[in-house]
């Protein structure tokens, strides 16, 4: 079987990286439609060995399409993938627009597939946020394992986590200060090169912003209600690749020998952990790769059942892209689709 796919969104990093991986994992597509604002109308993306041409979603049929990616932002998604889904096309949808939706399944394929059957209540299954994603993935088996009481966790989220306009805007201001030429700010709230800001998306009533909100609601609603998790979400100058160091408190002992063997095992997870100069992870080595990577894990005294570790991924991919794929191979392993158009 071979199912017609839509990207929407396919000029963007994260959907030229959906094309990207498609074609990597082999997924079984009979066409693949790369769509976008009509602005972008006629834009050239790869797919594989073959070029695509831009089609404008407003003027698309969905009606014989299968998957379609939705990767173009929050308040396009809202608009469409509602109209998408009536058309009997599964939407997964990289937004946070349906993340929270009670009938809308949140899925990260390691962490629990089982949620994905309620995607027929909407035909939409939600993404997560990136760096809940990479933090989900190693958090389960060490749960399952000694269930888990509360996380706290502090981001180092790459700035293509604002798409190309945060990574340009790097890329702009580091040859600025080099050149000593005037360093202009504009898709950050401060200067980003040679610089953290501790602020991602718009500050609450409680004084956390939304993304840190994200990895609080996220990760109750796809791994257990019942933990409670408190983060700081900080953007720092890297282009690719989120980092999180995760502090854990657990109801049963568990050793940093046990988690290191048991992340071994996991899947979707990568261990890292020498302690040694270099024997550790950083996002400049997760670029590119699919794995989430665990390093630095051991125990803290401070309190009873405690662990402490370095989380790195790249968010382009598990944070977003490989992410979508792994949910679309999901619904085909499961037979939970069937194409619209029977092959020849």
């Amino acid at each position: 079987m071979s199912f017609k796919v839509a990207i929407v969104g396919a000029t963007g990093n994260v959907g030229r990286e959906m094309l990207n991986i498609l074609e990597e994992r082999g997924f079984p597509v009979s066409e693949v439609v790369a769509l976008a604002s009509r602005r972008s109308q006629g834009t050239e993306v790869s797919f594989g060995d073959r070029t695509l041409k831009v089609k404008s979603l407003d003027q698309y049929d969905f009606s014989d399409t299968d998957i379609c990616i939705m990767s173009a932002g929050g308040n396009v998604s809202k608009e469409w993938s509602p109209k998408i889904g009536k058309q009997g096309c599964v939407v997964i949808d990289n937004s946070s627009a349906f993340r929270y939706d009670q009938d809308v399944p949140l899925i990260v394929p390691e962490v629990n597939p089982d949620a994905i059957s309620l995607f027929t209540r909407k035909n939409i299954i939600a993404n997560p946020n990136c760096s809940t994603a990479q933090l989900v993935v190693a958090l389960k088996p060490l749960h399952d394992f000694a269930t888990i009481k509360r996380v706290v966790v502090a981001t180092y989220q790459s700035v293509s986590g604002a798409g190309k306009e945060g990574m340009d805007e790097l890329f702009t201001q580091t040859r600025a200060v080099f050149v000593a030429d005037q360093v202009d700010v504009k898709k950050f709230t401060k200067r980003i090169a040679f610089n953290v800001i501790p602020h991602i998306d718009v500050f609450l009533d409680d004084g956390f912003t939304k993304e840190e909100w994200k990895m609080v609601a996220e990760t109750k609603k796809m791994l257990d209600p019942k933990i409670k998790l408190t983060a700081t979400c900080v953007r720092v100058p890297v282009f690719i690749g989120h980092s999180e160091a995760v502090n854990i408190e657990f109801e049963k002992p568990i050793t940093a020998d046990e988690a290191r063997d048991i992340l071994r095992e996991a899947p979707g997870c990568q261990v890292l952990d020498k302690r040694e100069d270099g024997g550790y992870i950083t996002p400049l080595e997760s670029a590119g790769e699919d794995a989430t990577f665990i390093s630095r894990i051991r125990e803290d005294s401070t309190i009873d059942n405690g662990l402490s570790m370095w989380i790195v991924s790249d968010n382009l991919r598990k944070g977003a892209a490989l992410n979508a794929v792994q949910i679309a191979e999901l619904l085909v392993e499961r037979s939970l689709i069937q194409p619209k158009k029977k092959a020849a």
